[in-house]
C-alpha cells in the first residue's frame, strides 16, 4: 500500500508540473493577445492616416490642376486683350496661380506638398504593414499556445505524457513567434 501511495504521489507531482506549464502557456497565450491587438489596432490608426493623406494629396492634385488651367486659359485672355493695364492684371494673376501651383507641389515648411503629402501616406502605410506583419505573427503564436494548452491539458487526462512534451514545444513555437511578432515582424512572411 505505501508503495501505490508514492505512485500517486509522483503522479500528482507530474500533474502539478503540467499544470505549471499549462500557466505558462496561458500566460504567454494572454501576452501574445494582447500584443495582437494592439498591433491590429496600430495598423486600423495608419490605414485611416495614409488614406486621409492620399486623399489630402489628390484634393491638392486637382486643386493644382484647376490652377494650372486656369492660369493657361488666362493666357488666351491677356494675349486677346488690348488695354495693358488688363493685360499687367492677367499677367500678375497669372504668376499668383503658378506660384500656388508650385506652393502645393511642394511646401516643407508645412508639409501639405503633393510631394510631403505623397511620403508622409507612404510613411503611414509602412508602418501599417509593419503592424500587420506582428498582428499575424502575434496571431499565430496565440494559436500555437492554444494547440499547446490543449496537448498538454490532455496528457493530464489521457495519462500520456508526451502530450505534455509536445504541447511544451509547440509552446516554444508560440513564444519564438511572439519574438519575432515583437522584435522583427517582417522576419516571416505568412
Amino acid at each position: 500500500m505505501a508503495g501505490h501511495g508514492h505512485a500517486d504521489h509522483g503522479d500528482h507531482s507530474g500533474d502539478k508540473r503540467i499544470a505549471l506549464l499549462i500557466s505558462i502557456l496561458a500566460l504567454f497565450l494572454a501576452l501574445a493577445e494582447t500584443g495582437a491587438k494592439s498591433a491590429q489596432t496600430e495598423a486600423i490608426s495608419r490605414n485611416v492616416e495614409a488614406a486621409n493623406l492620399w486623399a489630402f494629396f489628390q484634393a491638392r492634385t486637382i486643386r493644382q490642376t484647376t490652377v494650372r488651367t486656369a492660369a493657361e486659359e488666362a493666357e488666351l485672355a491677356r494675349l486677346a486683350a488690348a488695354d495693358e493695364v488688363l493685360r499687367g492684371s492677367i499677367e500678375q494673376q497669372q504668376r499668383a496661380w503658378r506660384e500656388t501651383a508650385q506652393r502645393w507641389e511642394s511646401d516643407p515648411e508645412t508639409g501639405e506638398g503633393r510631394r510631403e503629402l505623397m511620403d508622409r501616406a507612404r510613411a503611414a502605410e509602412h508602418h501599417r504593414d509593419h503592424s500587420m506583419a506582428a498582428y499575424h505573427n502575434y496571431e499565430y503564436a496565440s494559436a500555437a499556445f492554444q494547440v499547446a494548452i490543449v496537448m498538454a491539458s490532455s496528457s493530464i487526462v489521457t495519462g500520456v505524457p508526451v502530450l505534455a512534451v509536445l504541447g511544451g514545444a509547440v509552446g516554444l513555437v508560440g513564444v519564438a513567434l511572439t519574438g519575432v511578432g515583437y522584435f522583427s515582424p517582417e522576419l516571416l512572411h505568412f
